[in-house]
């Protein structure tokens, strides 16, 4: 993996634009809320609804690959671990972002000057959301 060789992006985000969340932070907060509400869902109850809507979208796609994806995203933490331990799926820290700057701008990719905290929000995350419980 990329971060045992030090480089600790976040590989999935949710962007959108910045007016829609001055705009609409509510609308925003929901949808945040319900995606880290899902994937709670799936790794933790019954993923089948969600693995046939996976196969209706991709045939190709078997069971035992879904199985295999599952098995190994909770494996190796892909969600839950790391800063998502303390402060649940979908966590994020400035700590995190300022060293992934950090490292682009010494290699060249980013300008050091560049503020790179105008590039995301912690605004709509680590809240302790939990899955959903009928």
């Amino acid at each position: 993996m990329l971060a045992d060789f030090g480089y600790d992006p976040y590989s999935t985000t949710i962007e959108c634009k910045r007016e829609l969340v001055e705009q609409n932070p509510d609308l925003v907060q929901r949808f945040v809320d319900a995606s880290i509400k899902g994937w709670y869902s799936y790794l933790e109850d019954d993923p089948s609804p969600a693995n046939e809507l996976i196969k209706r979208e991709n045939p190709e796609m078997t069971d035992e690959q879904i199985a295999y994806g599952i098995e190994k995203m909770q494996e190796y933490g892909i969600l839950t671990s790391g800063d998502a331990e303390t402060l649940g799926i979908g966590a994020m820290t400035d700590a995190r972002w300022k060293s992934f700057f950090d490292t682009m701008a010494a290699e060249g990719v980013f300008n050091p000057d560049t503020d790179y905290t105008q590039a995301f929000t912690l605004d709509f995350v680590n809240k302790g959301v939990e899955a959903y419980q009928a």
